[in-house]
């Protein structure tokens, strides 16, 4: 075949289905613009309605890929190819690829679940297992994390659905944790005086709950004080390292002693004075308890021997005696009582 014979059947060809081409080429970029215009106009839907960047780009993309898979059948469909043959060796494709793939669609599966229950937003920071970082994508197949010292991090969705997740960032407050020790011959109304202070002359620290410092337990060398306060997420660090900072400082101002593990030999000869807080025990006041009766088993009457048995006998019985002795006593004072206003009535009536 010649080059003019080739140009030839071109010419034949394009003249022949000059329409069927018109519709295809109409049919492709109608179904581009259109998909472009879904997709921002969806964009916009969600971000107006103030939906997560997170599951927006999630379900976004899960809506592209079915439109361009359902614009790739049209276009199929406008060549002439018959569509039943494609569809079915889709699904036998989708079925090969779906077994071979399992491990795959659980990601998938496990990411629809993550954007479904909306239980991680973008930023939130998470620890899951040693891992911890902050939330900047997720996908079909993986979770990005980034951490504190700027690396990325990504994990199967599968893990994160599968696992424990501690998210830090699901609520708007965040506690601060401290512990600090003080020397034996601290004044521990002074030590928790000074956190406290420490705490509430920043102003990233919330005043409500209220920060707090209390001493924890006596260690083998110290004295051992747990202080929380509470303030918005994005200042833990802030916060963190402000009173680490600044309680160090007033320790050394107030006379406060941090000590450290030491082996340290001397003879002592001076007096030891340390404060206290109450000048004796307080009295024991005794709680009022209601006894409570136990209903006898047929266990417990099997465990107990012939003395046992005649001793509650015997105090059943005298219980019965007491309660009919009552019973009498209060039936006696009813027919007084019934007598009294008897006779009164007809005293009333003769006087009358």
């Amino acid at each position: 075949m010649n080059w003019d014979e080739f140009v030839e059947k071109i010419k034949t060809f394009f003249q022949d289905n000059i329409w069927n081409i018109v519709r295809f080429a109409a049919t492709f970029v109608i179904g581009f613009i259109l998909i472009q215009v879904i997709m921002s106009t969806l964009k916009a839907i969600f971000k107006k309605k103030g939906m997560d960047p997170v599951a927006s780009k999630f379900v976004r993309a899960i809506i592209r890929f079915l439109l361009w898979l359902v614009f790739v059948l049209i276009l199929l469909s406008e060549l002439g190819i018959p569509l039943t043959g494609v569809t079915a060796g889709l699904s036998a494709a989708i079925l090969a690829i779906g077994m071979a793939l399992r491990d795959f669609l659980s990601n998938v599966a496990s990411g629809i679940i993550l954007i479904g229950s909306r239980k991680y937003k973008m930023g939130d920071y998470i620890v899951i297992g040693d891992i911890e970082g902050c939330i900047v994508d997720v996908n079909f197949l993986f979770t990005t994390l980034k951490t504190y010292n700027n690396t990325q991090i990504t994990l199967p969705n599968s893990k994160m659905v599968n696992d424990t997740v501690t998210n830090l960032g699901a609520y708007p407050t965040r506690r601060v944790a401290l512990n600090f020790s003080v020397a034996y011959e601290s004044d521990t109304k002074l030590v928790s005086k000074v956190v406290v202070d420490v705490m509430k002359s920043s102003g990233l620290v919330l005043l409500d709950p209220a920060p707090s410092c209390k001493l924890k337990e006596y260690g083998s060398s110290s004295l051992n004080f747990f202080a929380t306060c509470y303030c918005d997420n994005g200042d833990y660090w802030d916060v963190y390292y402000y009173i680490m900072e600044h309680v160090y400082d007033e320790f050394k101002r107030n006379g406060i002693v941090v000590p450290y593990q030491q082996i340290e030999m001397r003879e002592r000869t001076e007096k030891v004075v340390s404060p206290v807080a109450y000048e004796k025990l307080p009295e024991r006041v005794e709680k009022k308890r209601v006894a409570i009766k136990k209903k006898m088993t047929i266990e417990d009457w099997e465990d107990m021997d012939l003395a046992e048995i005649v001793k509650n006998e015997q105090k059943r019985q005298a219980v019965q005696k007491r309660k009919a002795v009552r019973a009498k006593k209060a039936k006696e004072a009813r027919a007084k009582k019934k007598e009294e206003a008897k006779q009164a009535s007809e005293e009333k009536k003769n006087v009358s």
